[in-house]
């Protein structure tokens, strides 16, 4: 089968590979333009780029998609690509550009979209993340018809995956970007077997994007919503609080009840090899990993070797001075 891919980080790389596996003609790939990033701020190229370079595959990076938007000439040299291009069908994860009417409807078979949810919940940027948030023991891959709403296409196939106890962004992301492929390459391999499901009109929730601000830790949050906003941005943006003026950035934790627990909401309660216990306005949050400013990502024993003054401080949202 004759492919567009439309991908840019490692979620998209890993389908991409799968179906250059799987024997599908990759005829051309778009992805973002290269970003600047690391420590030198360099541009960089997305995964999907570097794997396609490396494949020896057709690229293209158009900044916009919009035949009348502001990058007006990259849509229509698109729009050119995929008209030589004589493709199937559009495959698109993680692309990060919203595709206009015109470009889903040049597709013989349309554009599908591989989306890490079982919709219609957590339709949109950060189904990953939302989900461990929000508590879900369950979520999983869609294989989906893609119009012109927000993940709001009818679904080819749907699998279920388990979100474990401890389970963070981290790994469910890798294990979702497997199972997304696998769920691609069963589709296309026997597409006409595969009926367009409509979504339920009950159930929708969005999953909005991930902002760097709602890294900061709110104590007079529970401790078990402290420990899943911990795992669900592991690794980004991870968590933040203020142990007087210096910023502390916790990446992991484990809730505790604790109903004979009063303390003021960030008090540090307790200090050991195991973790760092922090009073939260339900139960107490037992910080496992963390690390300072400019230093390593640390487990409490390594820590607390070089940190005094914790038991009885009170940690905060904002410096204190």
């Amino acid at each position: 089968m004759r492919i567009i891919f439309a991908g840019t980080p490692a979620f998209a790389q890993r389908a991409l590979s799968a179906l250059h596996q799987a024997g599908h003609d990759i005829v051309l790939v778009f992805t973002q333009p290269d970003r600047p990033a690391g420590r030198g701020m360099k541009p960089q190229a997305s995964a999907v780029k570097q794997w396609a370079l490396d494949h020896l595959l057709h690229i293209s990076q158009p900044r916009s998609l919009r035949l009348d938007g502001r990058f007006a000439s990259d849509a229509q040299q698109a729009q050119q690509l995929i008209a030589q291009a004589n493709a199937d069908v559009m495959v698109v994860a993680a692309y990060g550009l919203i595709l206009p009417l015109w470009v889903l409807q040049s597709m013989p078979m349309g554009c599908l979209n591989i989306h890490a949810s079982l919709l219609p919940r957590w339709r949109g940027a950060a189904p990953i993340h939302r989900a461990i948030e929000a508590g879900d023991t369950q979520t999983g891959i869609c294989i989906m018809q893609m119009d012109e709403g927000l993940d709001t296409g009818a679904v080819l196939l749907q699998r279920t995956h388990p979100i474990g106890p401890d389970t963070t962004t981290h790994q469910l992301h890798d294990e979702l970007a497997q199972l997304g492929a696998q769920c691609m390459v069963d589709v296309l391999s026997d597409f006409k077997s595969h009926t367009p499901v409509t979504q339920r009109v009950e159930g929708v929730t969005y999953a909005k994007k991930i902002e760097k601000q709602e890294a900061i830790l709110d104590w007079s949050q529970p401790a078990q919503v402290l420990a899943r906003r911990l795992r669900s941005f592991d690794p980004f943006p991870g968590g933040v609080t203020y142990f007087k003026n210096e910023a502390l950035k916790i990446w992991s934790a484990t809730a505790h009840s604790n109903e004979l627990q009063s303390s003021l909401p960030g008090t540090v309660l307790h200090v050991s090899s195991d973790g760092i216990d922090v009073a939260c306005a339900q139960g107490v949050l037992k910080i496992t990993s963390l690390q300072r400013a400019g230093g390593k990502r640390l487990n409490a024993a390594q820590f607390i070797q070089g940190f005094d003054g914790l038991v009885g401080a009170v940690l905060h949202k904002t410096p204190q001075y």
